[in-house]
């Protein structure tokens, strides 16, 4: 079950930037007012869709804060688009590859704009964006993943790719912080997947490794009736046990950053980590509730955030306590 070396083949993806994507300069459209509105609107989507990277990103200086809202915006517009492109196909997906990955944002669209903006201030890489619009893509086809290498090569594409432009806002020190940016993202993502078992059932999708299911007697009644026994416990500590494991590998990647971001990206592992505590302090049921981590139990961490990340960023992940 366990997969070997399945970082090996993401981290060749994340390498794959060609000289000429690094060094993309837009047009400075010299947009004032329409801009700081721009960035404003990307502020919203941000603070009604993740209240945990809302949070995180507030930490950072306003340029890069801005900066990276505005690529949390552009996230979420293509996961919108691909979760409508069920109902109105592929057009709309398309154009707004096209779109956003273009040189001229629409002057109507407040998130092309703030985009635009970002990717030519920090130089954000195109193909990072390619892949995850790619990745995103996926959810229009493929509903279950055979094993763990298929569902890691996901999770790249939809959080890996966040946090390698992420890491060009923020600024690092060292080409190898691209492995940790890559083992990152996908322990975020399959927190998130573990979160939202019973939710994205509903929606047709599993994005658990078939394999595994197997392995520990795991069916599809389980996810259909909300089956939470000696054999489903078992797979989600497998499941939580491996995703804490990734985080602690990505951990020295801190330390690779840019001093005035390391503390944002910090909280965000930390807040997400918080989540699988959750899901072991609900018994593993992950069908009756939403697992979470409350603004008090995010705010009470963050005197150990800062001091691991800021004073000391190579001690380890931080341990959730009571939250």
């Amino acid at each position: 079950m366990l997969a070997v070396n399945w970082d090996i083949e993401l981290l060749e993806k994340a390498r794959s930037v060609r000289p000429h994507d690094a060094s993309l300069v837009l047009p400075d459209y010299h947009l004032g007012d329409p801009l700081n509105v721009a960035y404003n609107y990307c502020r919203n989507i941000t603070a009604i869709h993740s209240k945990s990277f809302y949070m995180a990103s507030g930490m950072l200086s306003p340029e890069k804060r801005k900066a990276v809202r505005a690529l949390y915006a552009f996230c979420r517009t293509t996961d919108d688009i691909v979760d409508n492109a069920v109902q109105v196909g592929h057009k709309d997906l398309q154009a707004w590859r096209d779109q956003s990955l273009g040189v001229c944002p629409r002057f109507n669209d407040p998130v092309s704009i703030a985009w635009a903006d970002t990717r030519q201030r920090f130089k954000i890489p195109a193909c990072y964006a390619l892949q995850l619009i790619d990745g995103v893509a996926k959810d229009m086809h493929v509903h279950r993943y055979g094993n763990f290498t298929s569902l890691a090569e996901y999770c790249y594409g939809v959080a890996s790719t966040v946090g390698l432009m992420s890491m060009h806002i923020i600024g690092f020190s060292d080409e190898k912080a691209l492995r940790y940016a890559v083992k990152l993202g996908v322990a975020l993502q399959l927190t998130n997947i573990l979160r939202d078992i019973a939710e994205d059932y509903r929606r047709g999708r599993i994005y658990l490794p078939q394999d595994e299911m197997t392995a520990f007697g795991i069916t599809e009644d389980h996810l259909h009736l909300g089956i939470v026994d000696e054999a489903w416990i078992a797979f989600m500590k497998f499941q939580i046990d491996r995703t804490r494991k990734i985080y602690e590998e990505s951990w020295p990647g801190i330390a690779m950053l840019n001093a005035d971001g390391r503390m944002s990206i910090a909280a965000a592992a930390t807040f997400y980590r918080g989540i699988l505590h959750d899901i072991e302090k609900r018994g593993y049921d992950v069908f009756s509730g939403r697992a979470c981590v409350s603004k008090w139990g995010k705010i009470k961490q963050i005197p150990s955030i800062w001091f691991q990340s800021v004073l000391a960023p190579n001690t380890g992940m931080i341990q959730p306590n009571s939250i």
